[in-house]
């Protein structure tokens, strides 16, 4: 396995950063891998990282570029920002989408994502990007612009049934939008789990008092199983 290298990539004109990494072997697929609203973290390189132990080439995404956040405060303006203009922000998940496809243009193609970054993917999919599949992990469900087509990619919910962030209400919101327009779906609902249930670390560095072991296991061997599934016996 080979590290995780920096390539520098664009958005209309907009410098951001990508992480790209792959196995040692031939990849079984190129993976979008995107942050949280920190953008990339030690937790999300991890992830990453046991992603290309598992065989696939991967691309950490870049949501700021220049205007990265150094702090919580800095990102949550940061986020309001990226999430007040959706077509931008879709736009800005293509650029990694785009050199993803530069890298490894004869490979499948799938995304995953944690936080916000677990609402990009859920984006790419309703923009209809072309994914095999989108895993989102402790992602926000809302969205500006719900799906009017059926998406190409299959999709992974993984959602702790007591995140702050995301009421009962989105969940049925978004059952009912996936619904509408024949998505093909998978929704894990943790019980007694709340936000942010796969990192060990807070944004303090100290340990996260939201970590949930089982459901960070689950959910990962979950997205796992899919893509095998995916890859192992494709759809027509």
């Amino acid at each position: 396995m080979s590290g995780l290298k920096r390539i520098d990539y664009s958005d209309n004109g907009t410098p951001l950063v990508a992480l790209h990494g792959k196995p040692a072997g031939q990849a079984r697929a190129a993976v979008a891998v995107f942050p949280t609203f920190m953008n990339s973290t030690p937790g999300v390189e991890a992830k990453a990282r046991e992603l290309i132990n598992e065989g696939y080439e991967v691309l950490i995404g870049d949501f700021y570029g220049p205007e990265a956040p150094a702090d919580p405060d800095e990102a949550f303006v940061a986020l309001e920002k990226l999430r007040g203009d959706p077509p931008a922000m879709r736009q800005r998940l293509r650029a990694t989408l785009d050199l993803l496809s530069e890298l490894a243009p004869d490979l499948p193609h799938l995304a995953i994502g944690f936080c916000l970054g677990g609402m990009a993917v859920l984006e790419m999919a309703r923009d209809g990007q072309d994914l095999l599949a989108v895993a989102s992990f402790h992602g926000l469900l809302e969205t500006r612009l719900p799906a009017q087509d059926r998406p190409k990619a299959r999709m992974l919910v993984c959602h702790g049934d007591r995140d702050e962030l995301v009421p009962r209400s989105h969940v049925m919101a978004f059952w009912e939008e996936m619904d509408q327009v024949g998505a093909d779906w998978h929704f894990h609902s943790y019980a007694n789990v709340g936000h942010g249930f796969t990192a060990k670390v807070g944004l303090d560095g100290s340990s996260n008092p939201a970590f949930d072991a089982s459901a960070d296991r689950q959910s990962w061997q979950a997205m796992l199983g899919l893509f095998d599934e995916i890859l192992s016996n494709p759809r027509t």
